[in-house]
């Protein structure tokens, strides 16, 4: 697939979340709902419908307790046309057509650096100093052990590098605590944890912004793997194909969309934490507990007339903080196998149950014995495949990576443990993980690579699979057109 990167549109305003909400709504994705209160009735809708994906998203208004106006939106991209709208593609984009799209963007799309412009809708509210109060927007508590109101799951938490000119955002859930005091939580290696480190080293408070109403494409790749040194927003430029309108917050000066719903700014000062959490999370379970995390002292609030909270809440999977994130992560994978040189790589998938991360599947055209091993260890270890993974699996071309059916099918007959199966400890995890969250000094896990693809030294002599070839599936669909199911037809 080739796409084309040139789309932005010169002197018009970058399209922000309400553009998306109109796109979606005109193709069904939309469904609203009133009355629902904050405390329970939102979080437990939310969980009920983003147990399937494919559900609509939901926006909740009328909400009781807060103005008539104030929404939340959530379920935010759970379902495949609901992120090709947000990327620019055709609603009806197939999932594989979704990860050969970020191939393209990765090594195709510009590099593009935000503008600063001179207002924007984020200001049509500001509130400094006493008059901040984060508990004026209708933030749900998501699960019914949450051990608060966690206002940021789909958002922006901006930092600026003080040792040079790069300025990174990234998605760290955060809590409110009080009025004027948030949480935010940065699991070490993170690049906004990394950064404020720095600060914190030099015994000076870290500027913090953070945004929570955004185009879904900024909120996308708030949570990829930009590379450390690279601004999310010049990788955003690039889906947009121009330059991301920002605005200067008044006291740190850090950079934010100029049309996002809701912004705030402050500082996290050194050794200044809060006791945070629980939140159910994206591995579902409430791995971590409570613990003290960095206090962000809130001293400027922005938001649009009639703002709309985005929230990505995690859960057992599927949910709407992993879905989106499966796509990117595949297309990564596959172009981090190619370039360390593994040949003839015919898909990648992230299965969901996984969470988008503990489960690789990579399906490849065996060359040469130890062709799938090698591809499996590359996986998962590359930069994209490395975070929290704990099973990649390889299976033959014949096999399609996305039919879990399938790809176990392969595991149960063309696998030997005894040979195939290796075990690698040391791997880069998270407290989050529910099997190493209780050790504070050490966030590694182990790993499983399974070669599940026929014994290259068998290839000439393994039994044959007992299913019709693709030539008879063509014709019995051509000759038969008119009495079978159109799944069948379409080869569903």
């Amino acid at each position: 697939h080739t796409y084309n990167f040139s789309i932005g549109a010169a002197g018009v305003a970058n399209k922000d979340l309400r553009d998306w909400i109109s796109e979606i709504e005109a193709a069904g994705e939309l469904h609203k709902i009133s009355g629902a209160e904050p405390k329970e009735d939102i979080g437990g809708i939310v969980d009920i419908v983003q147990r399937k994906m494919g559900n609509p998203a939901l926006m909740f208004d009328d909400i009781p307790g807060f103005p008539k106006g104030y929404r939340v939106l959530s379920n935010l991209v759970t379902s495949t046309p609901r992120i090709n709208l947000a990327l620019g593609l055709p609603a009806d984009a197939s999932e594989m057509d979704l990860i050969q799209w970020w191939r393209s963007y990765m090594t195709d799309a510009p590099s593009i650096p935000p503008k600063q412009v001179n207002g924007g809708a984020l200001l049509e509210n500001v509130m400094e100093g006493g008059d901040v109060d984060l508990t004026s927007i209708p933030t749900p508590i998501w699960h019914e052990h949450d051990g608060g109101h966690f206002i940021g799951t789909a958002c922006m938490v901006v930092m600026k590098d003080p040792d040079s000119d790069w300025i990174n955002y990234g998605t760290y859930r955060m809590q409110v605590h009080e009025p004027d005091v948030a949480s935010v939580m940065m699991s070490p290696g993170k690049h906004g944890r990394l950064i404020m480190e720095k600060y914190h080293a030099r015994g000076e408070p870290c500027p913090v912004a953070a945004v929570f109403g955004m185009h879904p494409a900024l909120f996308m790749l708030a949570g990829l793997e930009i590379p450390y040194g690279k601004s999310e927003y010049e990788a955003a430029g690039g889906v947009f194909d121009e330059a991301i309108e920002i605005i200067n917050m008044p006291k740190t000066g850090l950079p934010v969309p100029a049309n996002a719903e809701i912004a705030l700014e402050g500082y996290i000062h050194p050794d200044d934490e809060v006791v945070e959490g629980p939140l159910g999370e994206w591995t579902g379970y409430y791995a971590g507990g409570q613990r003290l995390e960095p206090a962000i002292r809130v001293e400027t609030m922005m938001h649009r007339n009639n703002p709309i909270l985005m929230g990505a809440v995690p859960a057992v999977p599927p949910n709407d903080n992993t879905y989106y994130l499966g796509h990117y992560r595949c297309g990564a994978v596959w172009s981090q196998l190619e370039a360390a040189g593994v040949p003839e790589i015919k898909g990648v998938w992230a299965h969901e149950a996984g969470g988008s991360r503990f489960w690789l599947t990579v399906a490849i055209k065996q060359l040469y014995g130890g062709h799938a091993k090698q591809a499996g260890l590359i996986a998962s270890q590359c930069l994209a495949g490395a975070y929290c993974n704990r099973w990649t699996v390889v299976v033959d071309e014949d096999i399609d990576p996305t039919n879990i059916n399938d790809v176990i099918w392969s595991m149960c007959t063309r696998c030997d443990p005894r040979e195939d199966v290796d075990v690698i400890s040391g791997g880069w995890s998270s407290h989050l993980d529910p099997m190493c969250f209780d050790d504070e000094t050490d966030r590694r896990n182990a790993r499983v690579v399974v070669d599940a693809c026929i014994p290259f030294r068998r290839r000439d002599t393994f039994p044959i699979v007992a299913r019709n070839s693709k030539d008879l599936d063509d014709r019995i669909r051509d000759k038969w057109a008119d009495v079978l199911p159109d799944s069948f037809v379409k080869g569903s």
